[in-house]
């Protein structure tokens, strides 16, 4: 009800009024654009070279406000609620599902074809800026995060696997052996898999079920479970059986503590963002000296070079219904997110489109797993406003209950029921 009536504030000054999304009549004035810290650190260049293109295109100017994640939507529907809405913003892409569907964003779908590569954005970070039947756009794509396997080179190595598996065959006979190679070390994880680490266990189902309505999908106005689907049952099963013969991660725990975890020594593989690499080997709370012992790949699946499914985090970027400047947002975010901007931003996180993930991978070769995570299949929790951290939490309950010896199917189904009474209401 608060974002909902946050949309009800007059039409924008810019000729939203008149039916335009994109707007250029900007001489004179100023936006407000609202931008995670993450670029002023890594992409600053980026976002300065999207200012003055749009300065030249426009004639207005760009007030960059920079934010961190930390109590943001808090902030963010306070701005909706007082009229102080800015005129683009960032949005993690696990928030934007309320916004959109109580309209307090724009509709893009007009105009979507006039943002390049739209054709070919990440599947699931597109999915994060539409409505939850997939029909409207409310907001473009940004940039990705994947999870990967981050493991120990040097213990692969002594323990005979000389070349990194990229099947899920390969990957048990590797961790078969790693696990023998060191069986004389206390608490010790071949690949750590606690058992509350939702994302890991759905990833595995994803596998055998397919991305495309994962975990639920919707029919007309109803929300149906895929989460007792033999073929979901079936890849949860597979996770289930690494979890049992290769990790000591308990049936309590999430992926919290894992790097700091892997750090200590007695853990040769986990599956985490990539950037989880500098958290393992960071001066205060890693171990340095496993700095030239890491190596990513993307988590192996049923064949070669088709990895098991990836969860895919990230940004995307939307204009607020009630944005004084609405037109010339959606316009800065047309510039902000083309392909030469992109381009530039691909030297530091995963771009928004497939036809640039290459960029990305050929500017470091620890960014190659990330990448081949991102270009494969990857999938999204259900689109909905009512998916909330009790849905997680009735997944992070069953995927514990089966790693401490529940059925597969009787515990998903306890799940399902939770999820499913959540999203319809």
């Amino acid at each position: 009800m608060l974002v909902a009536s946050a949309c009800s504030s007059s039409a924008s000054s810019d000729g939203k009024s008149k039916g335009e999304v994109l707007s250029t009549d900007g001489k004179g004035k100023k936006i407000t654009v609202w931008l995670m810290d993450d670029a002023q650190k890594q992409w600053n260049d980026v976002v300065e070279a999207a200012k003055a293109e749009f300065k030249q295109k426009t004639g207005a100017d760009v007030d960059i406000q920079w934010q961190t994640w930390s109590n943001y939507t808090t902030k963010l529907d306070t701005a909706l609620l007082s009229g102080n809405a800015p005129d683009a913003i960032e949005l993690g892409n696990t928030q934007g599902a309320k916004y959109f569907d109580a309209d307090s964003f724009v509709d893009l779908t007009s105009v979507k074809s006039k943002f390049d590569n739209s054709d070919k954005w990440l599947d699931s970070l597109a999915a994060a800026g539409q409505s939850a039947d997939g029909s409207k756009t409310y907001a473009v794509p940004y940039y990705a995060g994947a999870r990967v396997m981050i493991y120990r080179k040097d213990l692969f190595e002594a323990a005979g696997v000389t070349k990194a598996p990229t099947t899920l065959a390969e990957l048990n006979d590797a961790l078969t052996k790693v696990k023998a190679a060191n069986a004389g070390t206390p608490n010790f994880s071949a690949l750590y898999l606690p058992g509350k680490n939702w994302y890991t266990a759905t990833s595995f189902g994803a596998g055998s079920f397919g991305v495309k309505d994962v975990i639920a999908k919707k029919s007309g106005e109803k929300w149906t479970s895929t989460l007792t689907d033999p073929k979901f049952v079936e890849g949860i099963s597979t996770w289930n059986k690494l979890q049992k013969d290769f990790s000591v991660g308990g049936t309590t725990s999430d992926e919290t503590d894992q790097d700091a975890l892997m750090a200590k020594g007695n853990i040769a593989a986990i599956v985490g963002n990539g950037w989880e690499v500098g958290s393992v080997v960071d001066e205060k709370s890693g171990n340095p000296a496993l700095k030239d012992k890491l190596a990513t790949i993307a988590l192996p699946g049923a064949a070669a070079g088709d990895p098991t499914p990836a969860f895919l985090g990230g940004s995307v970027l939307g204009v607020p219904s009630s944005a004084k400047n609405a037109g010339l947002g959606a316009t800065f975010l047309q510039i902000f997110t083309n392909t030469a901007q992109q381009t530039a931003l691909a030297k530091h996180a995963i771009p928004n489109a497939k036809n640039l993930v290459s960029v990305y991978k050929q500017a470091a070769p620890a960014n190659e797993a990330a990448g081949a995570a991102a270009e494969g299949k990857t999938w999204f929790i259900p689109n909905s406003p009512l998916w909330s951290g009790t849905n997680e939490t009735a997944l992070k309950d069953a995927f514990g209950a089966i790693a401490a010896g529940g059925d597969p199917a009787a515990e998903l189904k306890k799940a399902e029921d939770g999820v499913l009474k959540s999203l319809n209401g």
